[in-house]
């Protein structure tokens, strides 16, 4: 009897592995979907994330990107006619009205304007040029199933992504701390017009930082986020998703539950030892001043680099406890954690080189 008893219990607990373990695309409503650490690249989840699909105002990640690199966002311009002049979702440009290309990308990003991704295109080089450079960006970024005819995501039979080459674009946006910022915004003034985000993830989702929705009948729904938890990134994107909320928050939460804290060193723990020139020890120990926790991934860990920053000898006297530097930990290009480092001991200079009133004091007072 006991042994049927475990036996019924290897099979509940292989059942409930089994649910816990499979996989959210089976309740999915996108035609392609993909989660991925905006820092590293990791690929955490991923259905039909390499079929070539329209993408519409999801476009406009790659138009900020690359009006981004063109430089002095502050620099004014007269909004030409054909600006005004667009079809589909508008920041309501007039002819004629003077603004800046910042004021332009805030157009772009958050009320998704037509209008704005082309004018962005006429100021930046012209419209032609513009798209252009969007196909040498996606080049740049080794992608090779996107194409860009039109900066603003309207219907093209040439104009094309997956959402995994959507997710390194957006991760490359997330790089630049302009973009970061215009996209985590959730209202902006131009002029007498109030710019309204239309990512309701921004005040849904815990530790959400953008980036953008889309939407033609050609592509449908169409879906980047991206949220910030315990100092990892993770982008989510969908096409063709008529659900993409709620997917969203699924996928992201799926993705951040793969993390688990890693401690990387303890408060006091010595992490090296640096040489002393002219002291009464060849060497003191540097320690960390805090306890350091990252997430990671299963395998993360044995990957991560310790970069030190500070001196690489020292000169007697050393104070104890005096700051020393810093330790940084990367995982490739990604910074995950950062801590200070002091003086884990003292060096003193020999009594030979002790100055004058040095030597005073202590024939007066003693020593230790």
């Amino acid at each position: 009897m006991r042994g049927e008893m475990q036996a019924v219990k290897k099979i509940i607990c292989a059942l409930l592995l089994t649910v816990l373990c499979m996989p959210v695309s089976g309740a999915l409503s996108a035609r392609s979907a993909v989660v991925m650490d905006a820092d590293t690249g990791e690929v955490l989840f991923s259905y039909n994330a390499d079929e070539r699909l329209p993408m519409a105002s999801t476009t406009k990640i790659m138009t900020a990107l690359v009006a981004l690199g063109e430089g002095n966002l502050d620099r004014t311009y007269t909004a030409k006619a054909e600006y005004a002049q667009v079809e589909g979702s508008s920041m309501y440009l007039q002819e004629g009205e003077t603004l800046t290309l910042r004021d332009t990308l805030y157009g772009l990003m958050l009320s998704s304007g037509n209008d704005a991704a082309v004018a962005i295109a006429g100021e930046c080089g012209g419209y032609d040029a513009f798209i252009q450079k969007m196909n040498d960006k996606a080049a740049e970024l080794g992608l090779t199933d996107t194409h860009f005819a039109n900066p603003n995501g309207l219907p093209a039979d040439d104009h094309y992504t997956t959402a995994h080459e959507l997710a390194i674009i957006t991760a490359a946006a997330l790089r630049d701390p302009v973009f970061r910022q215009i996209v985590s915004t959730q209202s902006y003034t131009v002029g007498a017009r109030t710019l309204t985000n239309h990512n309701r993830l921004l005040s849904s989702y815990e530790g959400a930082i953008g980036v953008k929705t889309g939407y033609t009948r050609a592509a449908g729904r169409c879906l980047v986020s991206a949220a910030e938890r315990n100092g990892r990134t993770l982008l989510a994107v969908t096409l063709n998703d008529a659900d993409d909320w709620n997917d969203h928050a699924a996928l992201l939460d799926e993705g951040f539950a793969q993390y688990e804290p890693v401690m990387l060193h303890e408060a006091g723990d010595e992490i090296t030892t640096l040489r002393v020139f002219g002291g009464d020890v060849d060497s003191v120990p540097l320690v960390a001043q805090n306890t350091v926790t990252a997430y990671l991934l299963p395998g993360e860990r044995e990957k991560i680099q310790a970069v030190r920053y500070g001196d690489k000898i020292c000169y007697a006297p050393v104070v104890q406890t005096a700051h020393a530097g810093q330790i940084e930990y990367r995982l490739g290009d990604a910074v995950l954690a950062r801590d200070t480092l002091v003086y884990g001991g003292a060096a003193l200079l020999p009594p030979e080189e002790k100055s004058l009133p040095e030597r005073i004091l202590e024939r007066i007072f003693g020593t230790d």
